[in-house]
């Protein structure tokens, strides 16, 4: 059995049992994928993927097991090579990034810049994406590292920790007339013309969910990825906005009233995610710390080896 063998098998079950698929994507034929895998069937003694004439059906239990061992020894291969990179370039090199815009424009900044006055020769890579494409990326080791919400929690091949707890908060002109109440509830805001997150995006789920559980239908006239866009829809008078409450924090106008949300919709937490037991450079465990002083190399490496939950602080 050979490493080929296994990329082939690994690609066949990540493109639907697909063999014209996976042979595009390894940039091989069909044929030598196929025989590839019945190669190795014939070395281990066993059905991987059940079949219909010489079309994949599904995979088998067997097989499905023999999926999970062919997944650690490429990762591990993985991890030589980069082991390798490491040593040879002495901290130089490309740090990948995959967040969300909220993150990339308000958090990752100084980080980024104090990555790089402790290693110069590090060049980084910011990928802007929802938190599923983030997660994606992640697994796929696209990138080094993941930041976006809570949902990065909901993958299991990936480590999460959190980095720090935000709230959302309520933009609007000053003259308008919820910017002169002492405390506003979701009927305000349900009945007033509302410009957010897309569903996907910066913990707008929790403000779904709150409406939801009131029985309330916002009027939702404009939603967006971009925090800037749905500050300047609320500059025209389209609506108000619901934005993280970080896209305030230097804000250069001031010409929008801010009014927190903590107690409509609850505090949402920005996580840090890596690919389950992948090897991580130096300057990827330093860029952590830098992203948030909960973050540290020991509790790092012990979550990556299960001895820490993913939600510990």
């Amino acid at each position: 059995m050979n490493l080929h063998q296994f990329r082939f098998v690994q690609e066949a079950a990540r493109r639907n049992l697909n063999l014209t698929e996976a042979a595009k994507a390894l940039h091989t034929s069909q044929p030598g994928v196929s025989k590839a895998i019945i190669e190795l069937e014939e070395e281990l003694g066993i059905d991987i993927f059940a079949r219909h004439g010489k079309r994949l059906k599904r995979i088998t239990e067997p097989g499905q097991q023999v999926l999970r061992s062919i997944e650690i020894i490429m990762r591990e291969v993985g991890n030589l090579k980069r082991i390798g990179d490491q040593y040879s370039a002495q901290d130089s090199g490309t740090l990948s990034i995959a967040t969300t815009h909220t993150q990339a424009r308000y958090v990752l900044p100084t980080p980024v810049a104090r990555l790089r006055e402790h290693y110069p020769k590090v060049t980084v890579s910011l990928h802007q994406a929802t938190p599923a494409e983030v997660a994606r990326m992640v697994i796929d080791e696209q990138a080094d590292l993941g930041m976006a919400t809570e949902s990065l929690a909901d993958y299991p091949e990936l480590v999460t920790l959190p980095c720090y707890e935000w709230q959302h908060v309520l933009v609007m002109p000053h003259q308008h007339p919820l910017a002169q109440k002492e405390r506003i509830n979701l009927e305000d805001i349900a009945a007033e013309p509302l410009i957010t997150y897309h569903p996907s995006f910066t913990g707008r789920g929790k403000i779904d969910s709150a409406m939801a559980a009131r029985q309330l239908t916002p009027k939702i006239v404009l939603e967006a990825i971009d925090s800037d866009v749905i500050k300047t829809y609320v500059r025209l008078g389209l609506g108000i906005g619901i934005v993280a409450e970080m896209a305030m924090r230097d804000d250069p106008i001031k010409d929008l009233a801010v009014r927190p949300m903590g107690h409509l919709f609850g505090e949402s937490v920005a996580r840090v995610a890596f690919k389950r037991g992948a090897y991580m450079r130096n300057f990827v465990y330093k860029f952590a710390e830098l992203i948030s002083d909960r973050l540290n190399r020991d509790l790092i490496g012990r979550a990556m080896v299960g001895h820490v939950a993913d939600y510990e602080l």
